[in-house]
């Protein structure tokens, strides 16, 4: 399950309002790299593949890649502005570490 918090929803839906196609939805992965061991990625897409996994939340349609679910199912997405900017911030219950900006994450693999 994927998880956005009302500030996060509000934000996406904001994305979506300037976006070329009404129908696009929020599509969340990884991808090898960063300073730990994985990044996420997350874009707005009008392209659903066989594999992906389909998630309600918040009244909006989020997709994850088949080989991403394991990595950030059961994350939560928020969104808050600082004075930095604002930004997404991504709450995983299964990484093992962090980097300090909150994008690259570390997950210890069952054997």
């Amino acid at each position: 399950m994927i998880k956005l918090s009302p500030a996060a929803a509000v934000e996406i839906k904001r994305m979506k309002s300037k976006h070329n196609s009404q129908k696009a939805f929020l599509r969340l992965g990884v991808i090898a790299g960063g300073c730990q061991d994985w990044v996420y990625t997350m874009e707005l897409s009008d392209q659903m593949q066989e594999s992906d996994k389909l998630y309600e939340c918040e009244g909006m349609q989020v997709v994850v890649d088949a080989g991403g679910t394991e990595y950030i199912d059961d994350l939560t997405l928020d969104y808050s502005e600082d004075l930095m900017g604002g930004g997404f911030r991504f709450h995983n219950q299964k990484a093992t570490q962090t980097c300090g900006c909150g994008n690259s994450f570390s997950i210890e693999k069952k054997i």
